[in-house]
C-alpha cells in the first residue's frame, strides 16, 4: 500500500549565473495552496542580464511565497516553500543515475556548450531561453539545480508511464518554440532524461518547425514595479535590472579609464554603392551598413591591435587579445544591451550581417544568452539611428576602446577640386589613454576613414 510524507522543502533563489547575484521578484506563476510539480515554473524574475523564469525542483503544495512582486533576493535567499504530500518514487522508478550526479552532469553540459543540450540564456546559437515570458517580451529560463526528493518508500508500479525528464528548462524551451510534444519522445539519455537531440530530431521530421513562436504578450507591470511619487517631490524610480547593470558598467568605465575622443567626417557614398553592389549580387541577401563597419572594425584592428585590449588594474597589466569579439549597441524595450558577436575575426561580411541581424532579433525579444552579452575586446556603436550625427561614447567597460557611427546625410563636398553633394558621416573613436597614445588611435580612425570613402582597400587584407 502506498503511503505519503508529509513534510517542507524550502526553496531558494539559485545562482543564476554570470556572476549575478540578486533578482527581482516580477510574477508570481503560482499561490499559496496551489499543487506544483516537478520543473514547473513558478516565478519570473528580472536580472541585470534579463528576465527569467525559474522552475521548482520540488512536488507538492505551495505553502509559502517568501517575497512578493517587485522585491529583490539575493542568491541563496528564501523563495517558496513546497509541501511535499504526494508518493515518494520507489525503486522501480529510480534513474541510473543518482539525481545529483544526473544533474551535475547536465548543468556541466550546457555550461561546457555539449550537443546534448541547448547552450542558454546564454549565448551560442539560439541559445537564450525564450524564455520566459519577460517584461519586454519573452523571459529567459534557466537550469535549476535538481534536490535530491524525500527518502524512496516503496510504492505500486504506476499504471500510466512516466512523462519523460527535462532537466534543461532551456530544453523544454526549444520544443515548446516548435510545438514539439515532449511526451511523445522517446528519451535518449541516461535516466530517461530528454537532450536536445531527442528534440532537434523531432524537429527534422516536422516540417512546421521553422514556424516563428506567437509572440508572448507583455504582461502588465505589477502595482510594486511602478515609481511612486514621493510626497511633494519627484517621482523615484529604483536602479535595477538592466538599467543598473547599465549605470554601474558605465560608472566604472568613468571612474577607471582616462578616456579620449577624436572625430572624422567621412564620404560615405563608396561604402553606400559597395552595399548596394553586394546586395545586388545575390538577390535576396541583405547586408546591412552595420556588418559593413563591422568588418572594417576587423580588419583596422588587425593594424592596431593596440585597441583590441583591457587593462587588468590590479596588476597593471594591459591584456591584448588575439580574438576580435565584437561588441555592438542594441536599443530595446529593457534598455540598451551589447551582444556580442564571437571571433568575428574569423566571419566573412555575409556570415557577419547574418550574425549581426540574429543577435539583433535575440536581444529585442530578450532571449539573448548570457555569454552573448560579456566578453567583447571592441564596441560598434551606431547612435545615428537616433538621427544625431555625432557623441563622445563611453567605452563599455573592460574594454579598451568604442568606435560610434553617426547619420548619413547629404552634405556638400569637395570631390577633385569640384564641389558637389555626397553622402556624409561623423565617425567617433573614444579610447583608453592607457593602451595608446593619440597616434594610434587616429591611425585606426583614418584607417577605417579610408575603408568607408574607398571600400577598395579592404582587398588588400583579404
Amino acid at each position: 500500500m502506498t503511503t505519503a510524507t508529509q513534510h517542507e522543502q524550502l526553496f531558494k533563489l539559485p545562482d543564476l549565473g554570470e556572476g549575478l547575484t540578486d533578482a527581482e521578484i516580477v510574477e508570481w506563476k503560482v499561490a499559496v495552496g496551489d499543487t506544483v510539480t516537478i520543473d514547473q515554473i513558478v516565478v519570473e524574475v528580472e536580472t541585470a542580464k534579463a528576465a527569467v523564469e525559474v522552475p521548482v525542483p520540488y512536488a507538492g503544495t505551495v505553502l509559502r511565497l517568501h517575497a512578493e512582486a517587485g522585491t529583490a533576493l539575493g542568491v541563496g535567499e528564501p523563495l517558496i516553500t513546497v509541501g511535499a504530500g504526494v508518493p515518494a518514487p520507489g525503486p522501480a522508478d529510480a534513474p541510473d543515475a543518482t539525481p545529483d550526479a544526473s544533474a551535475e552532469r547536465y548543468r556541466e553540459e550546457e555550461r561546457a556548450g555539449s550537443g546534448n543540450v541547448l547552450i542558454g540564456y546564454g549565448t551560442g546559437h539560439e541559445p537564450a531561453p525564450r524564455r520566459r515570458r519577460r517584461r519586454a517580451g519573452a523571459a529567459t529560463a534557466i537550469p535549476v539545480p535538481l534536490v535530491e526528493a524525500a527518502p524512496a518508500i516503496e510504492v505500486a508500479p504506476a499504471i500510466e508511464p512516466r512523462a519523460p525528464r527535462v532537466i534543461s528548462p532551456l530544453v523544454r524551451r526549444m520544443a515548446r518554440d516548435h510545438g514539439i510534444d515532449l511526451t511523445a519522445l522517446a528519451p535518449s539519455g541516461p535516466a530517461g532524461v530528454v537532450l536536445r537531440r531527442d528534440v532537434e530530431r523531432a524537429v527534422a521530421q516536422h516540417a512546421p518547425a521553422t514556424t516563428e513562436p506567437a509572440p508572448v504578450p507583455r504582461p502588465e507591470p505589477t502595482p510594486m514595479s511602478r515609481p511612486e511619487p514621493a510626497s511633494d517631490g519627484p517621482v523615484r524610480i529604483p536602479l535595477r535590472g538592466v538599467r543598473k547593470a547599465v549605470a554601474d558598467k558605465l560608472s566604472r568605465s568613468r571612474t577607471e579609464i582616462p578616456d579620449a575622443t577624436t572625430w572624422v567626417d567621412v564620404d560615405a557614398t563608396g561604402l553606400l554603392q559597395a552595399k548596394k553592389a553586394l546586395e545586388a549580387a545575390e538577390p535576396g541577401r541583405r547586408v546591412g551598413l552595420l556588418a559593413l563597419f563591422a568588418r572594417i572594425c576587423v580588419a583596422g584592428l588587425r593594424r592596431y591591435p593596440e585597441l583590441n585590449s583591457a587593462v587588468d588594474t590590479e596588476r597593471r597589466e594591459i591584456l591584448r587579445y588575439d580574438e576580435v569579439h565584437l561588441g555592438f549597441a542594441a536599443q530595446t524595450e529593457r534598455g540598451l544591451v551589447v551582444p556580442v558577436v564571437r571571433d568575428a575575426h574569423r566571419l566573412t561580411t555575409v556570415q557577419l550581417a547574418a550574425e549581426l541581424a540574429r543577435l539583433t532579433e535575440l536581444a529585442r525579444t530578450g532571449s539573448l544568452p548570457p555569454d552573448r552579452l560579456t566578453g567583447g575586446t571592441f564596441t560598434l556603436n551606431n547612435y545615428g539611428v537616433f538621427g544625431v550625427d555625432g557623441s563622445t561614447p563611453i567605452i563599455n567597460h573592460p574594454e579598451a576602446a568604442l568606435l560610434g557611427v553617426g547619420r548619413i546625410v547629404d552634405k556638400p563636398w569637395v570631390v577633385d577640386g569640384a564641389l558637389t553633394v555626397r553622402k556624409v558621416t561623423q565617425l567617433s573613436l573614444s579610447f583608453d589613454h592607457r593602451v595608446c597614445d593619440g597616434g594610434v588611435a587616429g591611425g585606426f580612425l583614418r584607417f577605417v576613414a579610408d575603408c568607408v570613402e574607398r571600400p577598395a582597400i579592404l582587398l588588400a587584407d583579404v
